[in-house]
């Protein structure tokens, strides 16, 4: 028993070391003011300073940010409605071919997706002349293809846990399928939505097999830019752009952590009152 506790501690700590002990080095070398990142040589962010001037590093994070906000949005939607379909109509003709259609991008190697894609793209062009060429159109639709999966996935979840009871008494006292929807489905399912959103925009700001396949002059995301100049040496420049993204992905994680936890005390305050009034 003294070992099992004493194993269960150091397991986590090592973990935890595992996972953040070089993100943590990092981020300190983002602060070095030497040019060789294993060299420490005093405190400085000039690199900062550097960062924030280049035109390439900033055109890339611009254009991946612009096709994670819509990829995310997109996906989305089309999540929702996928997730919808397979939670609520559970017969229908050809539900498993749909189901495994959606869930497919899931298991699919990135190499397999990307490469299609670059096909579909090719053969489109060649036979409607849309889309003309590859680049940030052809990037975003690549990535609301695998993203709305996840989110199919989120929404399905949580459509199955949720009450229907809810749903129909709601019909019963003559409410419409659509205002149901808006107003009891859709703010029950909210923090999926945000999980799901959050979720597909940093899918789609971390890709880089697919974009590759999918990408033109002039549309290098984020990820491509930063893998062509650590294939030529990681350089300090680079080490404070990865702090710069853990810090926004750190407030990210914060605020939605916020958001769904007054979600849930919102949700529990409904059920408490709900019982009291049924108790009175």
């Amino acid at each position: 028993m003294n070992q099992r506790r004493f194993f269960v501690p150091a397991a986590m700590v090592f973990g935890f070391v595992f996972l953040y002990a070089p993100i943590v080095s990092l981020i300190v070398f983002s602060f070095n003011k030497s040019k060789l990142v294993t060299v420490w040589a005093g405190f400085s962010t000039q690199w900062y300073g550097a960062l924030l001037q280049n035109d390439q590093i900033l055109q890339a994070a611009w254009v991946s940010l612009r096709i994670a906000t819509l990829n995310a949005t997109a996906a989305v939607v089309l999540g929702t409605i996928a997730g919808f379909v397979i939670a609520r109509f559970r017969r229908f003709r050809g539900r498993t071919l749909f189901t495994g259609m959606v869930m497919a991008p899931l298991v699919m190697p990135e190499v397999i997706t990307g490469l299609s894609l670059l096909l579909l793209f090719v053969a489109m062009e060649a036979a409607l002349g849309w889309p003309a060429g590859r680049g940030f159109l052809t990037i975003t639709i690549a990535h609301i293809t695998f993203s709305m999966a996840y989110v199919a996935v989120i929404i399905q979840s949580r459509l199955s846990d949720m009450d229907e009871s809810i749903e129909e008494a709601a019909l019963d006292l003559g409410a419409r399928p659509a205002k149901i929807f808006f107003q009891i489905t859709l703010p029950i399912i909210a923090p999926a939505l945000v999980a799901g959103w959050l979720l597909s925009f940093t899918l789609s700001l971390d890709d880089l097999v697919i974009a590759s396949f999918v990408s033109g002059p002039g549309s290098s995301t984020l990820p491509m830019v930063i893998f062509s100049k650590v294939r030529l040496g990681v350089s300090p420049e680079i080490n404070a752009l990865a702090t710069i993204l853990v810090a926004v992905v750190a407030i990210g994680t914060i605020i939605s952590g916020i958001f769904l936890a007054r979600q849930r005390r919102a949700r529990e305050r409904d059920m408490k009152m709900a019982k009291a009034d049924t108790t009175t």
